[in-house]
């Protein structure tokens, strides 16, 4: 099982944040990122859950027409600053592969915490459009690969 923690693209500058829309430089992230991760990275999620943030539903969109990925869901816990704790339980109790499109701070706090350290501070953190692809084997997850643009 597979886990693909994707960082949203490149998003416009401006108020209120949670509004901000994918830029041209982002669109075209997408659009580089994803099809590469389909032929070359084995990407395939079965479910794909991002944040409310306009511009991580955007990448979300985007992956999953790439992808043929067809269930797309909002999670709570993914915002920039929240608790990466409980979206952490959620995984590592799942038996599918699925792509998580959010934010930083809170992608590298999850990665870390599902790689089980101590989350005193990131083991990786993600550029913009960056998708880290953490593989579990007998319970315990591992860095598989870590792709950007």
């Amino acid at each position: 099982m597979k886990i693909f923690l994707v960082r949203h693209a490149h998003a416009v500058d401006g108020e209120p944040d949670d509004l901000r829309p994918l830029s041209s430089k982002g669109r075209k992230q997408i659009r580089t990122m994803a099809p590469f991760l389909k032929a070359e990275a084995g990407f395939d999620p079965t479910e794909i859950w991002h944040s409310p943030l306009l511009r991580a539903v955007q990448t979300a969109e985007q992956v999953s027409i790439v992808s043929s990925v067809t269930r797309r869901c909002e999670v709570g816990g993914l915002r920039p600053d929240d608790d990466p704790r409980a979206i952490a339980a959620r995984l590592a109790a799942t038996r599918k592969s699925v792509a998580v499109v959010g934010h930083e701070p809170n992608l590298s706090a999850l990665a870390t915490a599902l790689l089980g350290d101590s989350m005193e501070r990131p083991l990786v953190v993600l550029k913009k459009c960056a998708i880290l692809t953490l593989e579990r084997e007998r319970g315990v997850f591992r860095v598989s690969s870590l792709v950007a643009p």
